[in-house]
């Protein structure tokens, strides 16, 4: 395949990721018109790893899926799908009337920031994503975010 459009393939997939899993950083990129370059450099950083299953003759979508796996190692797990699961478990009336009202993103990621110490100090990753000390944590700082 050529490496444009590889390339090109591999950003709209890391695009399509961002706005599935990561809207907060998306948008972020987009103030701070950071989200061209970010894109571009992330699906470049995989280069060698296309060309490498390319000159084994893998299949596009093979290697498709271990460059798209390759470029998110590092955005998983993602705050925003565990913050907006939380709320829809946990605080199902604040979650059904803010997605009600189209707000549901923008407070999920206002709670995101408010929580940002508290990923800090459990250190938010795939092996703490569960824990039960962390999801009580949090639920603390929606409570308080919730009576403001």
């Amino acid at each position: 395949m050529d490496k444009n459009i590889m390339k090109e393939l591999l950003i709209s997939k890391l695009y399509s990721y961002l706005l599935d899993h990561h809207l907060d950083l998306l948008i972020a990129l987009q103030e701070d018109h950071r989200l061209t370059p970010y894109l571009e450099t992330k699906a470049g950083s995989v280069k060698e790893l296309w060309e490498g299953l390319e000159s084994e003759n893998r299949p596009a979508y093979v290697i498709e899926a271990l460059c798209l796996e390759e470029l998110t190692r590092d955005l998983r797990p993602s705050r925003f799908n565990f913050m907006r699961d939380l709320l829809e478990t946990e605080f199902d009336t604040a979650y059904r009337r803010w997605h009600k009202s189209g707000i549901l993103a923008y407070e999920v990621i206002n709670l995101i920031g408010a929580c940002e110490p508290i990923f800090e100090i459990f250190g938010f990753g795939e092996e703490s994503e569960d824990s039960r000390q962390l999801k009580y944590a949090i639920m603390g700082m929606v409570e308080e975010y919730l009576e403001r």
